[in-house]
């Protein structure tokens, strides 16, 4: 910003002008009840700050003078401890006979002011102004308004004080005041602007720098001295210097009034308000300062904040939502032009007193919330991959910055839509006064964090309240400077150095809890990040009916420029009758939540890191390590021609004289009949223990697999079948016809596309294609059941496409450059190609075989 200064004096920089100390309390009368002069002389190098009351400034919660107690915001019940009644209320008269003297003073003040300004506009209309209009209201901006406020007052006030009655009332004359406070917030938005004007029409205009240096000031109407000379510049900061006396004047008035005064309530408002103002007013200067204060007059603080998507008439709006120890405010950031300060408005806001959260009743007599079909939500992510590689290339050969901006716009714009988009879980408030309100985040950990904070805040003795306009605009006002979360949680918003996470497969094992009071049926789900919003990707069985669970499973996770894990500990709820009628699923009680970062040096390591995380008293052991997307790509073979994991899909089907391999046909048909309703089936990893068990005893051949694969977890089954076709020495659809795969979902005619596409599944071998084809009709099967296990077309083809496509790893380096190139344009034409033959009409092996082909057979 740039600094102010003083004629002849050293320049002074904005944060010095407000923030130099200044206190002014009941001790700062005399003995006859005359205000003293405190503070520095007019024209003086140091400046008042803008002072909020010892309550807000904790630097200053002690007397300047002498040290004594701090003044307190909310005193106590009857009168301050050891004031007697009469004493008290003899104590208020001397403060309101010193308030009104300085009262006076400050009108004096501001008519020394006001004095040249009609001569100077009067002269702006001749041929030889001194100043223009413009520069006119620009020095004197609301100086007019501010003088008819405080001479209004002081009428009012003036006859009250000398006609003293114990009884006498002036609390609304105060409120009042406080009420007009928004013009001084104008004012003080000006300040710098009208300075730096007067300072340079002084420097252009002699005529007004003697005007500007010698304005006569009238003194008191008992004071020998009838004129003091003060500059403009000094004159100017007055304003400034009467809102923080008022404020405290307050606070002495307060301590000296009776708890049963009828002006008790109305002075305890105007001090809130004016409180509350000046912290607004600091916080444009400091961001580190608290925000406002509360109806009760405590410090209002920020205690979360964050974008969440709200559901509005029928629509998706982003919105930055702050909770405050005593309210929960919605709000949206304005729009504004280049180079301006950005600001928030006000959505609405609910005390929180009065917030509610619906019961599951109520949640299903709200408007049900419909979710974004996944094939959009799967383009997006393709878009924003595709144009990620770009910006990648672009760089890479030190491409045109304007280029590179308009990539990065256009993946924003895409990333928007996802985060806007993707969220499902219901998150309902309700203000008991009035409306309720939706929100749809991405996780039940985001919805349970919410909702802790608020309930934890409501334990406390909250008063409801209503904010009046000027409370509203500082309040929002206040949220720039105070959010913690600055930026729209999308990777186009990363800096270039950030981590762009990790891409490949995180092995977690959850080994056990302990800190349970009781017992209970418990189990844990592990959710990573992926474009900006969690997802979950396995779950633990439920352990029942005890305190010190024991799990011991072991997890593979693929992460996807992933940064943080997150572990949740569920109670089971058996309930029927407990289902939330937004995704029809009974609700399960959150007994602990982590969070960790998955930092790359501490999990791209060849052994097992164990941790323990701790939520709210219960404490959860894990271990993880990580393998990189470079070595999980390896397609190993296996050295056992005997079993069937890494060993060619034709010999396996040749030894077992059969057309698809009976891991495949086992395993598909045991989620046919006791899977295909699971939510995230083949999306939700399955216990890696019990995936390594099945492949052992398929590989063995032994006689016990029926057997064994009726009593396993079905998430294990569905993983063991995704493991065999990854593991495949060479992929499903073969290595040798991997680039026309890629060449033949590119192309855009849909004649063209259809022939290629038919002609590449009749250039399989029949093992692999007869394999395929039992495959994809599975797999539409699952479709069929999406609104019950959440398994789109799409979902499904993001799952098995890169396992059924990939290439081996000859074939993978030519195809994939890096880790980070996960989600690059190959691994979305693989998915592609899958998606393009699960939305075919069905394929017959017969017909395949049998129709003529339209071009060459040469691939």
């Amino acid at each position: 910003m740039e600094p102010l200064s003083h004629r002849g004096l050293p320049r002074l920089s904005w944060i010095d002008t407000l923030y130099s100390n200044f206190s002014y309390g009941a001790d700062d009368y005399d003995a006859e009840g005359n205000e003293e002069q405190k503070g520095p002389p007019e024209g003086s190098e140091t400046m008042p700050y803008i002072d909020e009351s010892p309550t807000m400034s904790p630097q200053l919660s002690a007397r300047s003078q002498g040290g004594g107690d701090s003044i307190s915001p909310t005193p106590p019940e009857g009168l301050a401890p050891g004031v007697e009644a009469g004493k008290g209320l003899e104590m208020r008269k001397l403060v309101l006979s010193g308030f009104l003297a300085s009262e006076e003073i400050y009108i004096n003040q501001l008519e020394a002011l006001l004095l040249p300004m009609k001569p100077l506009k009067a002269t702006a209309t001749t041929s030889q102004p001194v100043l223009t209009i413009q520069q006119i209201e620009t020095i004197f901006y609301k100086i007019q308004d501010i003088y008819e406020i405080h001479k209004e007052f002081y009428d009012n006030l003036c006859p009250k004080v000398q006609q003293w009655d114990s009884q006498v009332t002036m609390g609304h004359l105060f409120q009042k005041l406080a009420s007009q406070l928004g013009v001084y917030k104008a004012f003080v938005d000006n300040y710098k602007v009208a300075l730096e004007t007067a300072e340079k029409c002084s420097q252009s205009n002699n005529q007004f720098q003697k005007i500007s240096e010698e304005l006569k000031v009238k003194g008191p109407k008992d004071s020998r001295d009838s004129h003091t000379s003060v500059t403009m510049e000094a004159l100017l900061y007055k304003p400034i210097d009467r809102v923080t006396r008022s404020t405290l004047v307050l606070h002495d008035l307060l301590k000296h009034t009776p708890v049963d005064h009828p002006d008790y309530p109305l002075l305890q408002d105007a001090l809130r308000i004016s409180q509350n103002f000046l912290s607004s007013i600091n916080e444009d200067i400091d961001p580190r300062r608290t925000a406002v204060t509360t109806p009760k007059g405590e410090t209002r603080q920020l205690v979360k904040d964050g974008f969440l998507v709200e559901v509005s008439e029928s629509s998706r709006k982003l919105r930055h939502v702050f909770l405050f120890t005593d309210v929960l405010l919605c709000a949206k950031l304005k729009k504004t032009s280049a180079g301006k300060h950005q600001q928030y408005d006000c959505k609405w806001y609910i005390p929180l007193a009065d917030l509610v959260f619906p019961s599951p009743e109520e949640s299903e007599a709200s408007p049900q919330v419909h979710p974004f079909p996944d094939h959009e939500l799967e383009d997006m992510k393709m878009k924003i991959s595709a144009l990620k590689s770009e910006i990648q290339k672009e760089k890479a050969n030190k491409g045109q910055s304007r280029a590179i901006e308009r990539l990065k716009k256009k993946m924003f714009e895409n990333e928007f839509l996802l985060l806007l988009n993707s969220p499902t879980i219901p998150f309902r408030i309700h203000n008991r006064n009035g409306k309720s309100y939706l929100f749809l985040l991405s996780s039940d950990y985001e919805r349970s964090e919410w909702r802790e904070a608020i309930q934890k805040l409501q334990k406390k003795d909250l008063q409801a309240f209503v904010l009046s306009s000027v409370e509203l605009q500082v309040l929002t006002g206040s949220c720039f400077k105070l959010r913690t979360v600055h930026n729209i949680p999308v990777t186009s918003n990363k800096d270039d150095d950030e981590s762009p996470g990790l891409y490949g497969f995180l092995h977690v094992i959850v080994h056990s809890a302990k800190g349970f009071k009781q017992s209970a049926n418990l189990y844990c789900t592990l959710e990573v990040d992926s474009f900006g919003y969690f997802v979950s990707k396995a779950k633990t069985r439920v352990f029942r009916d005890t305190t010190e669970p024991k799990w011991d499973e072991e997890f593979e996770i693929e992460l996807e420029g992933s940064q943080s894990l997150r572990i949740l500990c569920y109670e089971k709820c058996y309930d029927k009758t407990k289902v939330n009628k937004d995704n029809n699923e009974i609700v399960d009680k959150i007994m602990g939540k982590g969070q960790i970062q998955l930092d790359p040096q501490t999990v791209e390591t060849k052994n097992w890191h164990t941790d323990v995380i701790e939520m709210n008293g219960i404490k959860v052991e894990f271990s993880m390590k990580f393998t990189s997307r470079d070595m999980s790509l390896k397609r190993t073979p296996s050295k056992k021609q005997s079993g069937v994991f890494g060993v060619k899909i034709s010999v396996v089907t040749k030894r077992e004289r059969s057309k698809v391999p009976y891991i495949v046909r086992q395993c598909v048909e045991e989620v046919e009949k006791r899977g295909i309703e699971e939510v995230g089936i083949y999306r939700i990893s399955g216990v890696a223990t019990d995936i390594q068990a099945l492949k052992a005893v398929f590989d063995a051949n032994n006689k016990d697999i029926l057997l064994m694969l009726s009593d396993m977890d079905i998430n294990a089954i569905a993983g063991t079948l995704k493991l065999y076709f990854r593991e495949l020495p060479e992929p499903l659809l073969t290595d040798r016809l991997y680039p026309a795969f890629m060449e033949g979902i590119a192309l855009s005619d849909p004649a063209a596309k259809e022939n290629c596409m038919m002609h590449l599944l009749r250039s399989l071998p029949d093992p692999n294609l007869i394999t395929f084809l039992f495959l994809l009709e599975h797999l539409k099967r699952v479709a069929e059941k999406e609104p019950v296990n959440k398994m789109s077309l799409h979902n499904l083809a993001t799952v098995f496409g890169p396992t059924l496509l990939r290439p081996s790893e000859v074939e993978s380096k030519a195809h994939l450059t890096s880790a980070a190139d996960i989600w690059s344009h190959d691994v979305m034409a693989q998915v592609q190609v899958l998606l393009y033959y699960l939305q075919h009409p069905p394929i017959s092996f017969a017909e395949l075989k049998r129709n003529t082909l339209y071009f060459s057979t040469d691939v």
